[in-house]
Order: structure tokens, then C-alpha cells, then sequence
């Protein structure tokens, strides 16, 4: 087998390495535009678990190179002149030439040719390196080879707000450390880390007001050099700046399709770049390198065979990087918004603003760190509510949550749920069962599914309503049962439009009924699924009046069932999302155009229902934060309309999204739409329910002491588990808030002390097993040592 590189980036001479160790007889060779010791940057940063897989593919380079590493354990987060240090992260860093030279060395060992300073033409490489069997493209983020068969590949490029430069010091270092400056201008983050011994990398990026404001654009590379050593002169500590192509750039977020073609593959940032906030790009090259590497050795006569092998093995592990840098750099984008954060509370955002990071995860870490947070998080939680909770410390997850004159008991809520089996619309035992089961376990606030305010309204024949007397009393009663219990049960009201008068999931999920059908609304005339659903009428005036007053019979059927809330579903493609939607709302009317139009009509129902629901009862509403979808909302539409709902009266807004269009391609992972709550909460100023893939005690605890929202709702654990909050509780031994108890039912005490016994002995074998293998600190020993 022939194989040419091009280019001789860590990825490519890894890969090259691997290789010939174990199929010698395979011709490769690199091909290197630069000279041997030419490089671009400062360092390269790697975490233990990283360095464990090195060792691993090849112990003789990581012999080799961890003799270079510069080891730390600690991430210092610098703001206002305060350093707040959290220990037990273990990360190691070298000089990017040291590493690549290394690799040099170990490729020549092992007798492969690599070709420096040869430039390998675009326009004939193909006919140049006809006879290889593989062509590797490695050749970085602004490769020639990717943008002539960008279509091929299936190229996406997304250019991000802030502006970044790279830069070194002489400044030593002992820790990762974040120094977060603020000028005139705007804000400033530095992440810095040593790499080798009087060297150390910084990364400095700024929003793109702040880098205009501060008139970067006409600054040579030397001044904004000098200038940004004023800017921190103070974490510098008289030592200066120093350039290597430092030039101001915007990160590029770059996804492929497809990572082949004919017999090209790609390796490294030509594919797919994440965010260096998280410390990937060099760790993703070499970690692909070795699954490809492993491909084609398992499949040396079948290219096309290795390259699906190749893909399907890292395509997963890269988009989900890729999804927690985005996460990641989307906080450093949106640092003015957290500025004002308390000191600790700013510094547990920044740990786990990837999502990586967790509460518990942190106690494992550094536990006098999480001590003190949570105590600063009791403290600004007693004087924003008047309670005393520091002195059993229940953790965030467990404090009250007061809206109106309704208190949540604590913060995890039931999300609607859908259940497919109502009769005509009215409860069935089914209903009074899951509700009553999941307010037993424990959850703060129980959600209905959607209920629709007419039989039209429903998306299936299985679907509740309430527009009959004998709908609200079956909601009377269920009402009474969950109140029963601490929890607190809020009446969810939608209406299906354009995905309405469908199958139930059983039997067809999204399918035109067979009979029996009804007329369907939508903003606009655009069916859900093209030549499958059935086109919906446009809404007219007389059709909205009729709507809006069905929402208004409904909500008032609600007061006198006793809900504690209600909440508007202007979510997920039904009727009122349609209207906010640009890819729904095509009207050339008053209700279609910008977010603000989009929203009118929303807006009028929800003023309707307001003016009639109790002063003392909480109003919220549920929303479509993206739609996941070219043309579709954005972060800024989301802003409009949720400031004129707060400003309408809304008192917490439950953010989830997409499901607007059957095209939607959402990027799922754990919490994967708690940062469109975080962007609610902090950009608009109003409390927000984060929803979406929250699945552990931990997460909820590490979303609301980050701030990043004030409730949790689950779905599926609730259907796994309807005991899932009490037993979260028997986790963490808390058994009262505030000095009143958590509410068991006395018939079920006799199971309490089992739960809590229980608990100890899972968290004490969980956490020795942690400590035998806890992350992050073996390769760091051992330098130490």
C-alpha cells in the first residue's frame, strides 16, 4: 500500500507513525509546505485521559515527549483582582515545535520520508500522487485540497462572533489560568497555560464590540501586542508579549458530511475544528489518527471499507467535542452577561460551561472549592428569599423556588409529557396514575401534557382537552390528588395547528388520520410533511378571535380546577409556534414579517388568558428557542420574543426548541438546550426552566448554581423513574429544607430509611472506585515523582 500526507501537522505525522509500525511494508510519505522548525502558536495543552491513549498507541513518542511536558493540576480563574484556585484537573502542556520535532524524530525511526517545504499544488495533486492508494489530507483549517471538493465533502463553515490572537510570554506560570479583564471598551479573556519552562501560551480573545471600540483594526501586529500587555499589565507581572503571526482572527466552526472522497480522506482541523476553549484541536488530530491508523491496518485491501471504519468510529466522540466547544465558546462569547456574577458562582460557570463539569464531578475535584461555592450560593439565595439553608446545605437542587404566590418545593419539574390515550379528550386511570405517582416521588412541579382548549385543537384522537364539564372535573380531581402531596401541578395549553388530526405514535407518528379527520390552522399554508400532511388553512382574523377565546373557556376551566399554574405552549410547530417561526409564518400581513410581527398573535392569546388567570397564580411559556434549521429562529428573534412576553406578564419562560420543521437537524448531547435557558435567563433578566437530555442529580445542582437556569424539567427519567427526585434526595441525605421536612407521605416512611442506607452505601462504593481511578491526576504524580 502507497500513502501520501499532506501535511505534516501532528495528526498527519502521528498517523504516518502508527502506520508503518505495523504494516512496514506500507510506502508513506508527508509532504510539508514548512521548514522542519518552523511552527505557528506556542503550546499544545493535553488532559490525562488524552495521555493515556498516547501511551498506549505508542509508548516509545510518549516517552519521549512527556519528558518535555509541563504538568499542573489547578485552573485559577483571575477577576477583580481575585483568584479563585480549583484543584485536581491534571492537565499537561509542551511547546507545539518540541511535539511536532518529537514526532519527527520517531517518524524517521521508523524510515518514513517526510518532504519539508514542499508545496503541494491544488490544481495537479491528484495526477501527482496517482499511484497512492490513499491520499491524506492533513493540511489544516484552510485547505486548498477541502475548498476545491467542498461540495463533495459537504463543507459547513460558520464564522463566530469573537475576535482571538495568539500569543506567548515569558511570564511562568503553575496553573491553567483565565485572566478575565475589563477595559472602557469591553471585556477581555486571556487563557493561558506554561508550556515548557519560561514560556507560556496566551490566548486573548474579545468580543467583536469591544475589539472594534478598542480600534484593533488598524493596529499592526507589534501594537496591539503592546497594547494588550497594558490591558494585563497586572497579570503579565512585568513580563511581556510575544508575537508569532499573532494575527486577529474570528474561530471558524467547520463540519463535513462526509470525511471521504474517491480515495482522499481527511484528518484534523480540515474536517472538523473545535473550539481551543477546550483545549481539542492538536487532542481530536491525534486521536483520529489513531482510529484511522487502526482502520486501515484492519482493512489494507478495502480503502472504502477503512475510511467507513474511520468515520464511524470518531464521527460520534468529534461532534460531540464539537457540540461542548460550541457550548463553551458561546460562554466566552456572552461575557458581559456574566460579569456580575458573584465570585464563586462566576467561577463554577466557567468549570462547567462545557457541560463536562459537574456538581459532583467538582466535589470530586476540589472539594473545599464546591464547600465554598454552595455556601456563597446559600447565602445569595437567603437574601434573596429570607431562608436559612446553610445550615443543613440541601444542595441548589433542593431549595424552594418561589413564582407568584406559589412555592415550588424544590428545583426538578415534570416536563409535559404526551401520553397518547386520553378518550375524547377526558383522563383515563392511565393519567391519574403517572401524575399522581411522579408528584409522590418527589418532583417540585408537575406538568400536564398538552391540553388542547377544543377537539380540534389535538394533535391525535389520544390527545386531553378541557373545553367540557366533564374534562374539568376529571382535572379537578386529578388537581386533588397531586395536591395531596408538595408538589405543585401547572396546566399546560396548546394547540396542534398544521401538526394536528394525526395518527397516534403507535400506529403512525405525524400520519394523516385514515377518517375521521379535522381541519387544521396554521400562520401560513405550508404543510408539515410535503405530499404526506395535509395542508392547514391560513388563520383569519375570525379564526383567530375563535382560537384566542377556546384558549381564554380553557384557561377559566383551569382556575376552577385549582391549577397551580399555567403555561402556553408556543413550542415545537404547533399552532402558535407557526406564528413565530419565519420558516412557518409567511404572511404579508400585520402577524407575519419580523420576530416582533411574528409574535403579535401569541402575544394576544396570552394577554387574553392573563387577564382572566389569578393574580397569585404564575403564568409561563413554552418555547421554540431554535428551530434548528437554515432560514429559521435565531438567538436575536429569541430575544425579542421573550422580552415581549416578560413584558406581557410571563413570569418564567420554559426554553426547549426545534421540531418546527421535519428538516431540523439538532445537535443532541447531555443538557443539550439548557444554554438557550442560560441565554433567556441572563440576556433578558427573567427566570427560566431548562429542558432537554438532564438525566442526573448533578446536572440540575450544576445548572442552577451556575445560574444557567432556576428549574429543571425531565421527561423520560420521570417515565423510568417517577421516584427520581426522592431519590436524588437519599443521594445527597437531605431530608429537610429550611427546617421542614421533604414531605414523605406516611405511607411510604417505612421505605425512607432503606432509601437514605441505601444511597450511603452506592455513594461510598462509587466514590472509592473514583479515587482509585480519579481523573486527571496519574500522568501529574508521576511527574511530580
Amino acid at each position: 500500500m502507497k500513502i501520501a500526507v499532506i501535511g505534516g501537522g501532528p495528526g498527519g505525522l502521528y498517523f504516518a507513525l502508527l502506520t508503518k509500525k505495523r504494516m512496514p511494508d506500507c510506502n508513506i510519505e508527508i509532504y510539508e509546505q514548512n521548514r522542519p522548525d518552523d511552527t505557528f502558536g506556542f503550546g499544545v495543552v493535553f488532559s490525562d485521559e488524552t495521555l493515556d491513549e498516547f501511551f498506549s498507541a505508542d509508548p516509545q513518542s510518549y516517552e519521549m515527549i512527556k519528558e518535555s511536558f509541563a504538568y499542573w493540576s489547578d485552573i485559577v480563574i483571575e477577576r477583580d483582582g481575585e483568584g479563585t484556585v480549583i484543584g485536581g484537573n491534571g492537565f499537561a502542556g509542551c511547546s507545539r515545535k518540541t511535539l511536532l520535532q518529537l514526532l519527527q524524530r520517531r517518524c524517521s525511526e521508523e524510515g518514513i520520508p517526510i518532504h519539508f517545504e514542499e508545496m503541494v499544488d491544488v490544481a495537479d495533486f491528484e495526477t501527482r500522487f496517482a499511484d497512492s492508494d490513499i491520499i491524506l489530507l492533513a493540511n489544516g483549517i484552510n485547505s486548498p485540497m477541502r475548498a476545491k471538493y467542498e461540495a463533495e465533502f459537504g463543507v459547513k463553515t460558520e464564522e463566530r462572533r469573537n475576535y482571538f490572537t495568539w500569543m506567548g510570554s515569558t511570564r511562568p506560570l503553575d496553573a491553567f489560568t483565565f485572566f478575565f479583564q475589563k477595559t472602557e471598551h469591553g471585556h477581555f479573556c486571556a487563557h493561558t497555560y506554561q508550556y515548557e519552562e519560561g514560556r507560556s501560551t496566551w490566548v486573548i480573545e474579545t468580543t467583536p464590540e469591544c475589539w472594534e471600540a478598542s480600534g484593533f483594526a488598524k493596529m499592526s501586529e507589534n501594537e496591539a501586542a503592546r497594547y494588550l500587555e497594558k490591558v494585563f499589565e497586572k497579570d503579565l507581572d512585568g513580563h511581556g508579549l510575544i508575537t508569532n503571526r499573532s494575527i486577529w482572527r474570528r474561530f471558524p466552526v467547520i463540519a463535513c458530511e462526509r470525511w471521504s472522497h474517491k480515495n482522499m480522506v481527511m484528518l484534523g482541523d480540515i474536517k472538523a475544528t473545535a473550539h481551543w476553549s477546550i483545549g481539542s484541536g492538536t487532542k481530536l488530530a491525534m486521536e483520529c489518527a489513531i482510529a484511522l491508523s487502526d482502520a486501515i491496518v484492519d482493512n489494507p485491501d478495502d480503502v472504502d471499507a477503512a475510511f467507513a471504519a474511520y468515520e464511524a468510529e470518531r464521527r460520534t466522540p468529534v461532534e460531540i467535542t464539537q457540540h461542548n466547544a460550541a457550548v463553551s465558546l458561546r460562554w466566552f462569547e456572552d461575557m458581559p452577561l456574566h460579569w456580575n456574577k458573584a465570585r464563586y458562582e462566576f467561577a463554577f460557570s466557567v468549570m462547567s460551561r462545557a457541560k463536562s463539569v459537574t456538581w459532583d464531578n467538582l466535589k470530586l475535584r476540589d472539594e473545599r472549592f464546591l464547600e465554598r461555592a454552595e455556601s456563597e450560593f446559600y447565602e445569595r439565595y437567603g437574601k434573596a428569599t429570607g431562608r436559612e439553608v446553610s445550615k443543613n446545605r440541601p444542595t441548589p437542587m433542593f431549595t424552594p423556588f418561589d413564582l407568584r404566590g406559589i412555592t415550588v418545593a424544590n428545583r426538578v419539574a415534570m416536563a409535559p409529557m404526551a401520553q397518547y390515550c386520553a378518550e375524547e379528550g377526558r383522563l383515563t386511570d392511565w393519567h391519574y396514575t403517572h401524575y399522581w405517582a411522579r408528584a409522590l416521588g418527589g418532583a417540585g412541579l408537575i406538568f400536564t401534557e398538552m391540553t388542547c382548549p377544543t377537539a380540534e385543537a389535538r394533535i391525535t384522537p389520544g390527545c386531553t382537552g378541557l373545553w367540557s364539564d366533564e374534562q374539568e372535573a376529571d382535572f379537578t380531581h386529578l388537581v386533588s390528588l397531586v395536591h395531596q402531596t408538595p408538589a405543585k401541578i401547572a396546566l399546560q395549553l396548546g394547540h396542534a395547528g398544521r401538526k394536528g388530526s394525526t395518527k397516534t405514535p403507535a400506529v403512525g407518528m405525524d400520519m394523516p388520520l385514515d377518517n375521521g379527520n379535522w381541519p387544521i390552522f396554521s400562520a401560513s399554508p405550508i404543510p408539515y410533511i410535503e405530499g404526506v400532511s395535509d395542508t392547514p388553512a391560513e388563520l383569519d382574523r375570525a379564526q383567530m378571535d375563535a382560537i384566542r377565546d377556546s384558549f381564554v373557556a380553557s384557561a377559566e376551566r383551569g382556575v376552577r380546577a385549582g391549577f397551580d399554574m399555567l403555561e402556553l405552549h408556543c413550542a415545537h410547530g404547533y399552532l402558535l409556534a407557526s406564528f413565530l417561526s419565519p420558516l412557518t409564518n409567511q404572511r404579508t400581513d400585520a402577524y407575519g414579517g419580523d420576530a416582533r410581527a411574528r409574535a403579535k398573535f401569541p402575544l394576544e392569546v396570552f394577554e387574553a388568558i392573563h387577564a382572566i388567570w389569578p393574580d397569585d397564580r404564575p403564568m409561563s411559556v413554552r418555547l421554540s428557542s431554535s428551530d434548528w434549521a437554515p432560514g429559521g429562529l435565531e438567538l436575536d428573534d429569541l430575544e425579542v420574543i421573550a422580552r415581549l412576553f416578560k413584558d406581557a406578564g410571563v413570569d418564567i419562560i420554559h426554553c426547549s426548541s426545534g421540531e418546527t420543521v421535519k428538516w431540523q437537524k439538532p445537535v443532541f448531547g447531555r443538557m443539550w438546550q439548557t444554554p438557550f435557558a442560560e441565554f433567556v435567563k441572563q440576556r433578558v433578566d427573567i427566570p427560566t426552566i431548562a429542558v432537554g437530555d438532564i438525566t442526573l442529580p448533578e446536572q440540575v445542582n450544576t445548572i442552577v448554581a451556575a445560574a444557567r437556569a432556576d428549574l429543571c424539567a425531565l421527561a423520560r427519567p420521570h417515565l423510568n423513574n417517577p421516584f427520581w427526585t426522592r431519590q436524588a434526595a437519599g443521594h445527597y441525605g437531605v431530608r429537610e429544607v429550611a427546617g421542614e421536612q421533604l414531605g414523605w407521605p406516611e405511607q411510604l416512611r417505612s421505605g425512607e430509611y432503606q432509601l437514605y442506607r441505601e444511597a450511603e452505601k452506592v455513594n461510598e462504593k462509587a466514590l472509592d472506585l473514583a479515587l482509585k481511578a480519579r481523573p486527571n491526576r496519574r500522568h501529574y504524580l508521576q511527574a511530580q515523582n
